[in-house]
């Protein structure tokens, strides 16, 4: 059965990858990043067309393969405008949400190749002045980037190379706490990508062949809706995104577990899938829980709409305030790689 030095592995490798900022449409340096730690533990990997890494753990039957999806990409912004007074209006990149993204540092990315930092404030942000600071909504028209530049005016601001259409990151302010939380931005899905890693490490350090051939697909536009929407190599049958596990009202998942999810709001996953799941889990001693999320896509239901013909599911590590500032534990990590160690040898 797999330890937990894989998870403490797992965590190690998703600390280092949200050290790497990649927001949609801004993934290039995150795929190389996790397409040479894969090569480093020895697998057959190569980018794909959209940008994205497809990984071959290997496995003995070929013609009922099994796909597992993360992704790298993130929430972040885009320049949409320069204002007059030198600071920036962004338009988000998937769903990030302006109530929990004020007073965050951001870095900026010019074409150019220069890395600006700054924080992302409420407009006209003192509360000594502003005597409407609670009352105003935050919405990304009432937000704005303050550089941390010498920049007064909008000539000022694109002399240093700023223009519309850069690329607007946010601090992911990743830690692990003594008694085993792992709090960042974005463990969407980096958390997840971590774990996969952590599972190729074992099967390599067991020289584990697996029954099935199953490979691994990092994406990179999940949360724009058509990560998964391509790339699935020939002889797969099902495809399982490996995601985060929804922890809120109404649901019964902890961060200490991992979440088997039988229906999100794109629909029933398909419902062998999800009873093998369970008995993975069962099998294989995971604290796991079984729910329903209200408002959630995965990969692999881009997968099914791109037209491909196979089975899927969906599991992850239960994490807090989703699309926040996001927490899990490493009890979760381990028990998502107890459910894809079993999943793999039923």
């Amino acid at each position: 059965m797999i330890e937990k030095e894989y998870a403490d592995y797992a965590w190690e490798q998703a600390e280092a990858l949200l050290g790497v900022d990649s927001p949609s449409g801004f993934t290039h340096n995150a795929a190389r990043w996790v397409l040479e730690a894969f090569r480093n533990l020895g697998y057959d990997v190569h980018l794909t067309g959209k940008g994205g890494v497809l990984a071959d753990l290997g496995g003995e039957n070929s013609q009922d393969g099994l796909l597992l999806a993360a992704h790298t990409d993130t929430l972040g912004g885009m320049v949409s405008q320069i204002k007059g007074t030198g600071r920036l209006t962004i338009t988000p990149l998937g769903g990030l949400n302006p109530n929990n993204t004020e007073a965050e540092n951001v870095r900026v990315y010019t074409r150019d190749g220069k890395v600006l930092e700054g924080t992302f404030q409420l407009c006209n942000p003192s509360v000594h002045v502003n005597g409407a600071y609670s009352s105003t909504s935050r919405s990304f028209d009432a937000m704005e980037v303050v550089l941390d530049e010498a920049t007064a005016s909008k000539a000022e601001t694109e002399a240093l190379g700023v223009q519309v259409g850069d690329i607007v990151c946010f601090d992911p302010r990743t830690r692990r706490t003594a008694s085993g939380y792992l709090k960042s931005r974005f463990l969407d899905d980096k958390l997840s990508v971590g774990i996969l890693l952590g599972l190729a490490k074992y099967l390599k350090d067991r020289n584990i062949t697996l029954p099935r051939r199953t490979y691994v697909h990092v994406t990179v536009f999940e949360e724009v809706g058509h990560g998964g929407s391509s790339s699935v190599p020939q002889g797969v049958t099902e495809a399982i995104s490996v995601d985060m596990g929804c922890v809120g009202d109404g649901l019964t998942c902890t961060e200490h577990q991992v979440s088997i999810c039988p229906k999100d709001s794109g629909g029933p996953y398909h419902y062998e899938v999800v009873g093998k799941l369970i008995e993975a889990a069962k099998a294989s001693g995971a604290d796991y829980a079984l729910d329903v999320y209200p408002h959630y896509g995965s990969d692999v239901e881009a997968t099914l709409r791109a037209g491909y013909d196979l089975r899927h599911g969906l599991i992850g590590p239960g994490v807090y305030a989703s699309h926040g500032y996001e927490r899990s534990h490493i009890d979760g990590v381990l028990n998502t790689l107890k459910v894809l160690e079993g999943y793999l040898n039923l």
